[in-house]
């Protein structure tokens, strides 16, 4: 069965999730959403999904404006999300879902997969045996999720206990419009090499670099693509980053992340 998986990814655990479902799925297309345009043809896939990390435990920007831009590329006779999460997937796919079926798609499954955070203002991912736990499990649960998508059997999205769901959705909702502007916290210290990564790296073309370091222009989407990948780990946010291991998933290369957008 021809199947399009759409990604957004800054730091590699919902590509590798992508990636790793594409395996067990046969014949498919993985795209970054920054690929897609209005004049984006193609066959019309069977199956379509869309892969993304939880942000503040909703949906972050850039997936919403898909969602809202480009509803005719979920045409197809299923529809599957995967929340990839560091721990809580809250009301994440709920929101997703009621956010498709306004634009008339009906999201036929929606599964949560836990993966090492990367956001780093929290502290780091955790010890590397622990990641590597939480990589076996989501494995085994992508395989089982995978047969679901392949049956396309429908099943109601997966979601946190009600008190989590409420609560955090209403900071989603208090903190949502400010995400843009929270790039006022990054820095760049005396490290920093003028590499232009973190430029390359940014899905939401955020960065510029001027007198030779980077500039921040307030259209953040909160990925930290820029800090993660800052192979001098020249770049902080706020001041207590410098402390913790930086991560991407280990499996995904720079150049995977800079040829996508």
């Amino acid at each position: 069965m021809k199947t399009t998986i759409y990604y957004y990814s800054g730091t590699g655990n919902s590509l590798w999730v992508a990636r790793k479902l594409s395996g067990h799925l046969g014949d498919v297309d993985v795209i970054h959403l920054n690929k897609v345009s209005y004049t984006t043809v193609g066959e019309l896939p069977e199956i379509t999904g869309i892969v993304f990390p939880v942000y503040i435990w909703g949906v972050p920007a850039p997936v919403l404006s898909f969602i809202k831009t480009f509803p005719h590329l979920f045409e197809s006779s299923y529809k599957f999300a995967v929340a990839v999460n560091a721990g809580q997937v809250s009301n994440t796919l709920v929101q997703l879902k009621n956010t498709m079926l306004l634009k008339g798609i009906n999201l036929n499954s929606g599964f949560e997969i836990k993966m090492p955070s990367n956001y780093i203002p929290w502290g780091g991912p955790g010890p590397e045996n622990k990641q590597q736990i939480l990589f076996k499990n989501a494995t085994t649960k992508i395989s089982s999720i995978a047969e679901v998508i392949a049956k396309k059997e429908n099943r109601d999205v997966e979601k946190g206990p009600l008190w989590q769901r409420i609560l955090f959705s209403a900071i989603y909702r208090f903190s949502f419009p400010h995400v843009p502007s929270m790039d006022r916290k990054f820095q760049a210290d005396k490290k920093c090499t003028a590499c232009g990564i973190c430029v390359k790296v940014c899905p939401a073309g955020n960065i510029i670099l001027e007198n030779k370091k980077p500039v921040w222009n307030q259209r953040c989407h909160q990925c930290f693509a820029c800090l993660q990948w800052c192979p001098e780990r020249a770049i902080e946010y706020g001041k207590n980053t410098y402390k913790y291991e930086r991560y991407h998933q280990p499996e995904i290369k720079l150049k995977d992340i800079i040829k996508t957008p």
